[in-house]
């Protein structure tokens, strides 16, 4: 059960919310104003890096750089 963040088209509002499958990202509506028109919006995860205590590392940052060989 993933949580998802979503942008309202209407006013603008930022929220997450908790989605049981995919089939149900459709029919998430705003919760202050209601509407419809609501995006998914892209994110980035957190992780617990092993062994380290309570700290946390984004997902994003923590992928392989490609490298291209030249200098």
């Amino acid at each position: 059960m993933p949580i998802f963040e979503f942008a309202c088209s209407e006013c603008g509002q930022s929220f997450e919310e908790l989605v049981f499958s995919a089939s149900k990202v459709d029919e998430v509506v705003c919760p202050v104003c209601g509407s419809e028109q609501v995006k998914k919006k892209m994110s980035t995860f957190a992780s617990k890096v092993s062994g380290s205590g309570s700290s946390f590392s984004l997902g994003a940052s923590s992928a392989p750089s490609c490298s291209t060989g030249s200098v």
